[in-house]
């Protein structure tokens, strides 16, 4: 009788009799998987988009640009290749799961790009003491190791956007080119109302760009997941919240400037301690206002999970939504708060894993298999920065960072795991699908494209 209810629900799903949300949460009760729920999602999209399944590979030659020669000779000696992000603590998966997807990258390119053996090494800019959370110092100690590297020519680094505050102009002045997976402040590429003065001209003390992202900014994210909460959900009221550092000041600060733009009203917009032991008094506060949504703009390591906890406390799921960015989009916070995820909404400048098709959907299986679990959102992202890097070795050839770099800054109609983008004069792709995610019996589910307002 199960394995009939099970082809039944798929069957309907793939008919469209049954919708994504509601596959998802039978087939969890069904006792499926979140990869095999991933898997017959994926078979759905390649049934309805022959295309996707024809780009159902991924390799050297079908991924990144286009008519860039490899080859696996090892001749002229060695390059070393360095990520840096949080690697333990609450990031253990985020930065485990990056690391993985760049070694994936260096694998399918054979260790080898432009006569060189490439040897990657992923180092941690967190402190485990604290959660994993990135340091400032420990980032700067990263950054001096690489530059000092002869054998290093470029840094994927950093994940969050304060590290990348820190690193930026040490790699300026050092003449490397460095790119970002996961990086999304406004403030590190273009000018915003926003944006510390002087930014982001500071961060390039020679003057000239050496720094890019694979990732969205947060003027796209907190804009769209405005636009879905206003317009979509029909939510009126807003408090928000944020953990005081760039990245989370800065996206809820872009989510509570178009909330109110497009008519909603914004009850509060405050820092909350990470260190606190509870938040209850805080969260009775705020419900005491009578919001209908409440926008947490801040990271894993930051006691997010805490916060929803006792939110949840006071503010039950059919009364008041949650909505968190992309700093949230990771197992850790969903196991942190328990049950009281359930229902919360959490926005990525991307597709997650289980939205992917075509050669992105190739890529998250190997990844499944590589990590032995559903990978972390940014991981893609990780993939795609890996792959800019070792086809700008291919092309050059040479131990040459300024050649290297400007080959990374010159990247165009580059074939990406969701899709196809190019780098702009501020080092930011051309074009980015922004999506929301829901959190469905402890799987963080994706549930649709959303996009700022026009």
């Amino acid at each position: 009788m199960g394995d009939r209810r099970l082809s039944d629900l798929i069957e309907g799903f793939r008919t469209g009799r049954v919708d994504r949300r509601n596959f998802v949460i039978r087939a969890t009760a069904l006792g499926l998987s979140a990869s095999t729920i991933g898997g017959v999602m994926r078979a759905a999209a390649q049934d309805a988009s022959p295309d996707a399944a024809a780009g159902g590979e991924l390799s050297p030659e079908t991924i990144g640009m286009e008519g860039i020669p490899h080859s696996t000779d090892t001749s002229k000696g060695t390059i070393n290749l360095y990520s840096s992000w949080p690697m333990s603590g609450a990031s253990e998966q985020i930065g485990g799961d990056c690391a993985a997807s760049v070694q994936l990258a260096v694998d399918l390119w054979g260790g080898a790009a432009g006569g060189f053996a490439i040897n990657y090494t992923p180092l941690d800019d967190g402190l485990a003491a604290n959660n994993g959370a990135w340091d400032g110092a420990v980032e700067a100690e990263n950054c001096a190791q690489v530059l000092n590297d002869e054998d290093a020519v470029a840094y994927i680094a950093t994940f969050n956007s304060g590290a990348a505050e820190v690193a930026i102009p040490i790699m300026n002045e050092g003449g490397m080119g460095m790119i970002s997976p996961a990086n999304t402040a406004i403030q590190l590429t273009k000018e915003h109302p926003t944006n510390p003065e002087g930014y982001p001209d500071v961060l390039y003390p020679t003057g000239t760009r050496n720094y890019m992202r694979v990732v969205p900014s947060d003027d796209l994210q907190g804009a769209a997941g405005a636009n879905h909460a206003f317009n979509e959900l029909g939510r009126t009221r807003a408090f928000v919240l944020h953990d005081n550092q760039t990245y989370g000041k800065g996206v809820a600060q872009v989510f509570s400037d178009t909330f109110e733009e497009l008519g909603g009203e914004v009850l509060g917009f405050e820092a909350f301690d990470p260190n606190a032991p509870e938040y209850q008094a805080l969260m009775t506060r705020i419900a005491s206002l009578g919001p209908d949504i409440l926008y947490l703009g801040a990271i894993v390591n930051l006691n997010g999970s805490k916060l929803m906890q006792d939110m949840r406390t006071v503010m039950p799921a059919d009364q008041v939504t949650f909505m968190g960015p992309d700093g949230l989009i990771n197992q850790a916070f969903v196991d942190g708060a328990g049950d009281a995820a359930q229902g919360a909404l959490i926005t990525f400048g991307g597709l997650p894993p289980d939205a992917l098709e075509g050669a992105g959907a190739v890529w998250a299986d190997m990844m499944r298999e590589s990590v032995n679990r559903e990978p972390d959102a940014y991981s893609s992202y990780a993939f795609e920065a890996a792959v800019v890097v070792l086809q700008a070795i291919d092309q050059v050839g040479e131990k040459d960072r300024a050649a290297i770099m400007e080959a990374m800054w010159n990247t165009e109609n580059f074939r990406g795991l969701s899709n196809t983008w190019s780098f702009t004069d501020t080092g930011d792709k051309d074009s980015a699908s922004i999506s929301v995610s829901e959190v469905i019996d402890g799987v963080i589910t994706f549930s649709s494209i959303i996009t700022p307002p026009e």
